[in-house]
């Protein structure tokens, strides 16, 4: 039990440590991120339609 409550401790005083994003930085981040995810998303879309027509045009 008291390497539980060590741990948690030293959990504690390393979470102080922490450099937390402010909400405008938060919101910020968010967008690139999801800015890239929806880019890279549609970076494959439209790789694996291609591929897919030239393995159809090959195949046929």
């Amino acid at each position: 039990m008291r390497k539980i409550v060590g741990f948690l401790k030293d959990v504690s005083r390393e979470m102080k440590k922490v450099s937390w994003p402010k909400g405008k930085d938060l919101f910020r981040y968010t967008v690139v991120v999801l800015t890239t995810i929806v880019a890279f998303s549609l970076f494959f879309f439209v790789t694996d339609i291609l591929i897919s027509r030239v393995i159809d045009f090959v195949l046929k």
